[in-house]
């Protein structure tokens, strides 16, 4: 069996920055086993597989150990494959994942996908996160993932957090975030959980960055950068339950898999 397979890097305009996605498209659904040992061999934060139902999508993402229910930055480099590389006429598509119905329109070379918004509440917090990352912070919050706020941008970048801790809690992963020294808000984000010590940029993580900053910034268009290593800039909107992520993409490789 022969599949195809793209590798593109989102939230970016050039290659070898931003956060590298394989795409793979499939004419069926194979196994999960095949899917999750493809994503475990490309060994990179997200492989997203779709499959085409006549104009309609059905997408799925899996990081080197698991399948997980939304991801940013594959959604981005899959619409960026179908209308880049297959379909230069499409400038918009839904697809079917297990978060629902997400659309993704295309405008020039951005990309903008509508995500569920996902507000953090007050939580009880671990002794266990606050010691791996070892920086104390201004406040934590929690969705899916814990949300670590911190008073300033230098704090977030200089996290060195034991991922080993980090790993033991229970939530999917962790997102740090303070004001941004040049844009409205940084992030960085972790989940040893499922294969990601850092991911460079995080669609998935702005689904409850967004509503966070745009109350405590009160305005609903942000301008947010990841200060991973690779970095990615995202440009976004808070609408009630929905958010718009909107950012970039480049093409770095396509080839074929084979089984």
């Amino acid at each position: 069996m022969k599949i195809p397979i793209f590798q593109v890097d989102a939230f970016t305009s050039n290659v070898f920055s931003g956060n590298p996605a394989a795409v793979c498209p499939l004419e069926y659904w194979l196994e999960d086993k095949i899917l999750q040992s493809i994503a475990s061999e490309n060994n990179l934060s997200e492989t997203a597989f779709f499959v085409d139902h006549g104009g309609y999508f059905q997408l799925r993402w899996f990081t080197p150990q698991t399948e997980i229910d939304l991801c940013g930055h594959a959604t981005l480099a899959t619409a960026f494959i179908l209308m880049n590389e297959l379909n230069h006429s499409m400038k918009e598509v839904t697809f079917g994942t297990h978060s629902g119905e997400l659309v993704v329109r295309k405008n020039k070379d951005l990309f903008t996908m509508i995500f569920p918004s996902r507000e953090a509440k007050s939580c009880n917090v671990p002794d266990e996160l606050i010691k791996a990352l070892g920086i104390k912070p201004k406040e934590v919050l929690a969705a899916r993932d814990y949300l670590v706020i911190y008073e300033n941008e230098n704090q977030v970048r200089s996290i060195k957090p034991y991922m080993a801790k980090l790993k033991e809690l229970d939530r999917l992963g962790v997102i740090v975030t303070a004001p941004g020294n040049k844009v409205d808000f940084v992030s960085r984000f972790f989940a040893p959980a499922v294969g990601i010590p850092e991911d460079p940029v995080t669609g998935s993580a702005h689904c409850t960055l967004t509503p966070y900053w745009a109350k405590k910034l009160k305005k609903s268009k942000l301008h947010a950068h990841q200060v991973s290593e690779r970095g990615g800039e995202l440009f976004l909107e808070n609408d009630n339950k929905k958010v718009s992520i909107s950012g970039r993409a480049a093409l770095y490789m396509e080839g074929t898999i084979n089984i």
